[in-house]
């Protein structure tokens, strides 16, 4: 009877550890958002070459996050997530020290590994807490994961700016190092009878696959002036892609169970990840983009990079709000008719955002309505995938939908970007305020689509209560 007391002690320290961690990565990772312009200042470079201390954040989160998928499945899940953390921390520190240009990218780098460990997160929740906490706690996890962006970009862009870039980066180098401590301190050991192995072909093709995909989304003046090597470009991903496909099937040892991945149900809900990431991105980009846009362009609110941040305040408050109310509403409702629900609701955002945003509430009201979605979104999807995925397994499934989300945010940025830039008339420096609109109108038809995937889900589910 000694030990249920001091069992139940550490899961309640184990929570907030996976919280926080979660929440470290996902801000860090994003911190290179709203220091694009101050980078290109301070390093005199390109604003296109300060777009990549974010690319290559995505890039190396989203190559690294099915690797630590698939070593999170083994016995030595604890050592996996310190050595992560660790690198991080050391990326974090080559942010912050006086080194050139390409140190920096390195860092930043290194930063966008630890995206891979919210899918462990999520592994170590399913197996060290009760069925019913642990799915909570995914839930959340899945939603901290995703307002970290709301919490680090204001913070980073008022330290930009009152003490450059390397201030803002400060701020990394120290929530990680806490985030480092957290972990040695709370990071249970992997239960026992666990193995995995690596598959480092998978690995390498993969890598390749997504770094065209990523240069490609990160690249929009490549579509608008050399369209037919962009289209080269994306034929070459698709077939690396389908390589790596061919690859993950014959091998023993898969880095993501692509047989799994075949699931209606794992299916549907990656794909309605990946059409849904495209839209909710979208929208985020609009909004944040019209704020910053000067009074000299006919519309917008020329707001500095750190109020603009604040802007995202209602998306992190009600994404969170959205997160802690689904594992209750899941109870009732089925995770499929939750996912198309919160589809509908960021749907509602694009239509507000179309419909109006002469005054700056209409910016914080859509921009609300879109947090509250995604956290939904994002709360209800890990049930979808874990309902039909192995205890063990949990990791690697996560971490694959994990990089789709990746790839779906990327392209939704792009897709923003592209129609922008369609609308933007010659000799002018900013778009038409009705390109806003045909944006947002196609942000809504993505959200239609992924409203119809999830449903589909829902009819192909058995009736019952969620697991």
């Amino acid at each position: 009877m000694k030990a249920f007391p001091a069992a139940r002690s550490e899961a309640r320290l184990l929570v907030p550890a996976l919280m926080f961690i979660a929440l470290v990565v996902a801000a860090v990772a994003s911190l290179g958002t709203p220091l694009i312009t101050s980078v290109a200042t301070s390093f005199h470079v390109s604003l296109g070459s300060a777009q990549w201390t974010l690319t290559v954040a995505l890039l190396s989160g989203a190559v690294a996050t099915p690797v630590l998928g698939r070593l999170g499945a083994g016995p030595h899940r604890r050592a996996t997530i310190l050595a992560t953390l660790a690198v991080v921390v050391a990326g974090s520190a080559l942010t912050v020290l006086p080194l050139p240009f390409a140190w920096l990218l390195a860092g930043r780098a290194a930063q966008g590994v630890g995206l891979g460990l919210t899918a462990l997160m999520m592994g170590v929740a399913r197996d060290h807490l009760p069925e019913e906490r642990g799915s909570a706690v995914i839930a959340l996890i899945s939603v901290v994961s995703i307002i970290g962006a709301g919490v680090g970009y204001p913070l980073a862009a008022l330290l930009a700016e009152l003490g450059g870039v390397r201030a803002a980066y400060g701020l990394g180098l120290v929530v990680t190092a806490a985030a480092l401590l957290t972990a040695w301190r709370s990071m249970p050991q992997a239960p026992e009878g666990r193995s995995a192995h690596v598959d480092v072909a998978g690995a390498v093709v993969l890598a390749a696959a997504l770094l065209l995909v990523l240069f490609l989304a990160g690249e929009r003046d490549l579509w608008s002036r050399h369209l037919a090597v962009a289209a080269g470009l994306a034929v070459v991903a698709v077939v690396l892609l389908c390589v790596w496909a061919v690859i993950e099937l014959r091998s023993t040892t898969p880095l993501v169970d692509v047989r799994a991945v075949r699931h209606p149900a794992v299916a549907g809900a990656n794909l309605a990840m990946f059409v849904g990431g495209i839209g909710m991105y979208l929208l985020l980009t609009l909004i944040t983009r019209y704020a910053q846009t000067p009074h000299g362009a006919g519309y917008g609110f020329g707001l500095t990079t750190f109020v603009a941040g604040l802007v995202l305040i209602p998306f992190s408050v009600l994404g969170f709000v959205a997160g802690k109310l689904t594992p209750r509403v899941r109870t009732r409702i089925a995770d499929p008719l939750l996912l198309a629900g919160s589809a509908v609701v960021v749907g509602g955002g694009f239509a507000l955002f179309a419909a109006a945003r002469s005054d700056l509430a209409d910016l914080f009201a859509a921009m609300g309505v879109l947090g509250f979605g995604v956290g939904g979104f994002s709360a209800a999807m890990p049930g979808v995938i874990l309902a039909v995925t192995p205890k063990s397994e949990t990791s690697s499934a996560m971490s694959f939908n994990y990089v789709v989300r990746s790839v779906g945010y990327s392209l939704g940025s792009a897709v923003g970007g592209l129609i922008l830039a369609a609308g933007t008339g010659p000799g002018h420096l900013f778009p038409d305020d009705s390109a806003y609109t045909t944006a947002a109108l196609i942000g809504i038809g993505a959200m239609a689509i992924t409203t119809l995937t999830s449903l589909a889900l829902a009819r192909r589910r058995p009736s019952g209560t969620n697991p």
